[in-house]
């Protein structure tokens, strides 16, 4: 069935039915939103049609991070957000995930995060950066600082951001204005 809309398409994957309505009533001004009631009804929901996909990660019957498995190893490379009440853990540092909200997540939140991702030209390092930045950002607000002293994918994950950061400075004229706007959407003002 060929869309109508031509907004940014956004797949909800969420186990509960009422926090996935009001996701896409939060997103319905900006977005067209797909509903789908936990991890297996969201893989058969996918298609390439969706811009984005904002996946719960604790749900019964399957496990979000095992959906964001399956999706990247369909091929599909959309952006996804991960929105849950799971606590970060270094766990996260392998996941292929754009980004990670913790909630109770208000809809201006989650539309600016959103749309962050979906209303941009492509750049994969800066999207590789932004993705280090939010894991690197999550696990130093959760995670005592002797955890991740002690872990070198932790220590690897800074590495990289660092790098890429002297990168895009160097390419990006307004690269700090950029990341402050990042920052700005991130913290919800």
């Amino acid at each position: 069935m060929a869309r109508t809309d031509h907004r940014p398409l956004v797949l909800v994957v969420e186990d509960e039915e009422s926090v996935a309505e009001t996701y896409a009533l939060a997103l319905e001004e900006g977005f067209e939103t797909r509903v789908a009631i936990g991890g297996a009804a969201g893989l058969d929901a996918i298609d390439d049609d969706v811009d984005a996909v904002l996946l719960d990660r604790r749900m019964p019957e399957m496990h979000g991070d095992d959906v964001l498995a399956e999706l990247r190893e369909r091929g599909y490379d959309c952006p996804v957000i991960m929105a849950t009440a799971v606590g970060p853990d270094l766990n996260i540092l392998e996941m292929d995930f754009d980004d990670y909200l913790t909630k109770p997540i208000d809809g201006e939140t989650l539309r600016e995060t959103v749309a962050q991702h979906v209303d941009r030209e492509p750049d994969e390092r800066l999207d590789e950066f932004f993705e280090l930045r939010s894991k690197l950002d999550v696990l130093e607000s959760e995670q005592p600082q002797y955890e991740l002293a002690d872990s070198e994918e932790y220590q690897e994950l800074k590495r990289r951001a660092s790098e890429l950061r002297g990168q895009l400075e160097a390419e990006i004229d307004d690269f700090e204005s950029v990341v402050e706007t990042h920052e700005q959407i991130e913290r919800g003002s």
